[in-house]
């Protein structure tokens, strides 16, 4: 892919992401009975920021994916709120940021993988749930270094920020995986 193609798909994965950040994930479930009016919605606890992550891996490939990343990180150090509890350098000091520097490795990651093998649902969802693996992976190790002297904390932090996300997480990853190879047929790449 040509550099000016990559800085694109790495401003629109930094929109996407920041986006990504702000709306939660959902679900639809129509009501086969007919009785209920309308179609309830129900949250799957987690946002779309990890879903924009692994989106523009699949789509840009892993420069794009990691550049449009540590563009996101850095605007929310320095510059904007961008991150869920705000931004600013006293956000390296929060448990949940050993996720977003994982989102660096896992952009690559699912990049790298999306386009070393060929174009399949089942090679796209293996590149995407790869990507999140990564991002779990610095996210505990960060999680681990930052709350190392309580091993009860660590233990609920584990929980908290890997665990309990997960499956609203794949949810994401199989929304992502059928997005992204629908894009990939109609841009013929």
């Amino acid at each position: 892919m040509s550099a000016p193609l990559e800085l694109i798909w790495a401003l629109i994965g930094l929109l996407l992401t920041i986006g990504g950040t702000f709306l939660e994930a959902s679900i639809a479930s129509p009501s086969w009975n007919g009785v209920q009016a309308g179609i309830p919605i129900h949250s799957l606890g987690v946002t779309y920021q990890i879903g924009a992550v692994l989106l523009v891996g699949c789509l840009g490939g892993k420069n794009a994916g990691a550049l449009s990343q540590i563009a996101y990180v850095a605007l929310g150090l320095m510059w904007l709120p961008v991150f869920t509890e705000g931004g600013g350098l006293d956000y390296i000091n929060q448990p949940t940021f050993g996720y977003l520097l994982g989102f660096i490795p896992g952009a690559w990651v699912c990049g790298w993988l999306a386009f070393r093998m060929a174009l399949r649902l089942e090679s796209l969802a293996f590149s995407c749930v790869c990507g999140l693996l990564s991002v779990h992976a610095i996210g505990l190790i960060y999680l681990a270094i930052n709350l190392h002297s309580d091993a009860q904390t660590l233990i609920d932090g584990v929980f908290k920020y890997s665990v309990y996300p997960l499956p609203g997480q794949l949810a994401v990853v199989c929304a992502v995986t059928v997005l992204a190879f629908i894009l990939r047929r109609l841009m013929f790449y």
